[in-house]
């Protein structure tokens, strides 16, 4: 009888014990076993915090890093890159967001990091403001220098979160991000880019002007140019306006070089800019030409493409952008027939749009290289363009040598077009695939990828587009 129990009072503590265990094994681990997250980014070398905000079921972190100016001469100066951690769990994948540009100070995530429900690194470009060497050696603003600013940061992190992680962006985001893998193509699990212009060759843009003779309905297209074309016979008097709001604002033409030179860019980005942003069901706002008045037309180019963009003012925090086109991005220009015998500059070339003390010089290999590399080595790399996007013009494509890899367009949409715009079919092979590379596909996924939904719900906040009208041909 004490035999027993003997044997049934350790069976009750052997049980209790394996209960103990599984149970903090599923809460994790405790605070006294484990540092903070934050104390454990904070350890990393280099690393500061600017500040934490509090988000509901989110650790919001703004941070930043030391980076070297030259990633080749590491000795030789160094900068403070500014990025945010959106963290979530170190067991989930993790999204490595930039947009190309600066980074929002607010919590944010990405359409990858909701599908996969993830965490989220999202990093500033390198010399954007405040994240630009002091003095500014532009010569290495380059897209090898930021793709390693990337590689340096995620060997530092991937210590932390150790999961899968997936590089994304929109845009010259996305431009980013498939820039990285080329550089670097063991970093990442998985590229997902959004409406990423590739312009192989600078000096052929013929694709645009084939985008524009056929986008949206005929009478689309005539209200547009028409409105265009009175933008520009109109000169005069509309110029005058633009020159009593100039001095009213004390908006100065230095980098462009005259005011007549600043409103004719205005006037040539305005069918650019509404196909980018808006689309054929804003067409009927668009007034008459013939009928409209002075105030009217000035209105709607003001609307569309803003008057403000090619002062000094509105150019200078794009000016490493400007400067990248005019190095290795190349920039699109149009032929604009409609135009002919009323325009004097035609579309200006990006080094227009570059403060004359900054050194330019283009190099035309750089984007033959990434075309050529994404072509034939691209792997799990998942492009997702606009129907209606004229960025979308010159596309990045995959060919033989590629693997697992898709380019993808979604019906109708502009140049903030994503996945959940995507048609049924093609939604569900995207969604599929970023679960399954990023290791979390649920085993009905799994069995039946048509059924692939985003892992976490949507939150009207954090979900928040940051697709900017920024009024001014840039992808």
């Amino acid at each position: 009888m004490r035999r027993t129990l003997r044997w049934l009072l350790s069976l009750v503590v052997l049980i209790g014990t394996v209960s103990a265990a599984g149970t903090a094994t599923a809460a994790g681990p405790t605070d006294s076993a484990t540092p903070d997250i934050k104390d454990r980014i904070l350890a990393v070398p280099g690393m500061s915090l600017v500040e934490e905000k509090p988000y509901p079921g989110y650790r919001f972190f703004v941070l930043s890093y030391t980076q070297p100016v030259d990633h080749r001469r590491p000795a030789a100066g160094t900068f403070q890159q500014r990025l945010t951690l959106l963290h979530k769990d170190t067991s989930r994948p993790t999204v490595f967001f930039t947009s190309g540009y600066h980074v929002n100070p607010n919590p944010r995530r990405s359409e990858p990091t909701r599908i996969v429900d993830g965490n989220q690194v999202s990093l500033e470009y390198r010399f954007f403001t405040p994240s630009r060497p002091q003095p500014a050696d532009w010569s290495k603003l380059n897209i090898w220098q930021a793709a390693s600013d990337q590689h340096r940061l995620f060997t530092a992190l991937k210590k932390i979160y150790d999961r899968k992680w997936v590089a994304t962006g929109g845009s010259k985001g996305g431009m980013t991000a498939t820039y990285y893998e080329r550089f670097y193509p063991h970093d990442m699990d998985a590229v997902v880019a959004y409406v990423a212009p590739n312009d192989v060759v600078n000096r052929e843009d013929s694709a645009y002007d084939r985008f524009f003779a056929t986008v949206g309905s005929e009478q689309c297209r005539a209200r547009l140019d028409a409105l265009q074309r009175e933008a520009l016979v109109r000169r005069a008097p509309l110029q005058k306006k633009y020159q009593e709001w100039a001095a009213a604002e004390g908006a100065t033409f230095h980098t462009v070089g005259s005011i007549d030179k600043a409103y004719e860019a205005v006037v040539l980005d305005f069918v650019w800019a509404f196909w980018q942003y808006w689309g054929e069901q804003d067409c009927a706002s668009v007034p008459d030409a013939a009928t409209a008045t002075d105030d009217a037309v000035y209105d709607t180019i003001d609307t569309y493409s803003g008057w403000s963009f090619y002062t000094d003012q509105g150019l200078e925090p794009y000016t490493p952008y400007f400067y990248q086109a005019a190095t290795e991005l190349g920039s699109p220009s149009l032929r604009m027939a409609h135009l002919d015998g009323l325009t004097r500059y035609g579309y200006q070339p990006a080094r227009n749009f570059v403060p004359d003390d900054i050194p330019v010089w283009f190099k035309p290999w750089a984007m033959r290289d990434i075309d050529t590399w994404v072509r034939h080595n691209a792997q799990r790399m998942l492009f997702v363009n606009g129907e209606r996007d004229p960025w979308g013009a010159e596309p990045f494509r995959v060919d033989r040598g590629a693997r697992d890899s898709y380019v993808l367009t979604a019906p109708g949409m502009n140049h903030g077009a994503n996945i959940a715009g995507l048609a049924e079919k093609e939604r569900a092979l995207a969604t599929a695939k970023l679960l399954e590379w990023t290791g979390v596909a649920p085993a009905a996924v799994r069995a039946a990828p048509e059924k692939a939904r985003p892992l976490a719900g949507y939150d009207a906040r954090l979900d928040k587009r940051d697709v900017q009208r920024e009024l001014r041909l840039r992808p």
